[in-house]
């Protein structure tokens, strides 16, 4: 399989290098990353500046590598669009490891999962994967890219939904310690939206960002409650963002008695 990997860590996070390694021994890899941390970024794109690409020597039994000075969507969007030929066109893409967790609505401010939502929305199946954990040493994400690599073997015969990707969530614990794979729908935000506000040395007022780690029940069939209960979570998620139960009811609102032109 030719699999295309991203991240919004940067080239050189441990994350992308564990996963090439981990993968590059059972496929033909190709990796294409920011050229630094681009986390929270979310599918922003370069739109008003030249997008800078270079090609690296290859890491981790890659085939090709390649740094750009755009965002982690830039990086999927350009790779396939013009970087890669041909021949070497994905037959999937994978976002990652992700240097800390993408779970619950947080994952609409993440790059590592834009990095896959990018793949999914040129058709290709796509897999954002990060790891849940605050740590970021190389044997760190040992266990998965591990992961990532067998999941692949697992999968082999699923169907990805044309509008969708799965993003994975492994908790930071040695693989015998991981209770399982749970399939999971995403939970509310990880944290809550605080902000300390502070003084700097000259008086002037700013404000950092903090936010409360928000408690969910254990029993909830979420990605957030299954990283807790030290499993691997796997969650189907999809850019069909249409609200279609709602079209009906709506349209009885704005076009009652199929006048429409009330405005």
């Amino acid at each position: 399989m030719k699999i295309l990997i991203a991240n919004d860590d940067g080239i050189a996070a441990n994350g992308i290098r564990v996963l090439t390694e981990s993968l590059a021994c059972d496929h033909e890899v190709y990796v294409i990353a920011p050229d630094r941390e681009r986390s929270a970024a979310g599918h922003s794109l370069t739109l008003h500046t030249p997008l800078r690409v270079e090609e690296l020597d290859p890491f981790g039994g890659a085939k090709r590598v390649w740094v750009t000075t755009g965002t982690p969507g830039d990086c999927v969007k350009i790779g396939i669009n013009a970087i890669l030929t041909k021949e070497e066109q994905p037959d999937m893409v994978i976002s990652g490891i992700n240097h800390g967790p993408n779970l619950g609505a947080d994952i609409l401010y993440s790059g590592t999962v834009s990095c896959a939502m990018e793949g999914a929305m040129m058709g290709i199946p796509s897999i954002a994967v990060s790891l849940a954990s605050m740590k970021s040493e190389y044997e760190d994400f040992r266990f998965t890219g591990n992961f990532v690599n067998s999941l692949l073997k697992k999968i082999n015969e699923f169907t990805f939904p044309p509008k969708g990707i799965l993003n994975i969530n492994t908790p930071a614990l040695p693989g015998d310690d991981i209770a399982g794979v749970a399939v999971t729908e995403l939970g509310r935000r990880m944290f809550t939206d605080t902000y300390d506000k502070r003084t700097d040395p000259r008086g002037k007022i700013y404000y950092w960002m903090a936010g409360e780690l928000l408690s969910e029940p254990e029993s909830a069939n979420t990605d957030i409650a299954a990283v807790r209960n030290n499993l691997v979570s796997v969650t189907p998620v999809t850019f069909e963002m249409t609200k279609r139960s709602f079209m009906a009811d709506l349209e009885k609102v704005l076009c009652a008695d199929n006048q429409c032109h009330w405005y």
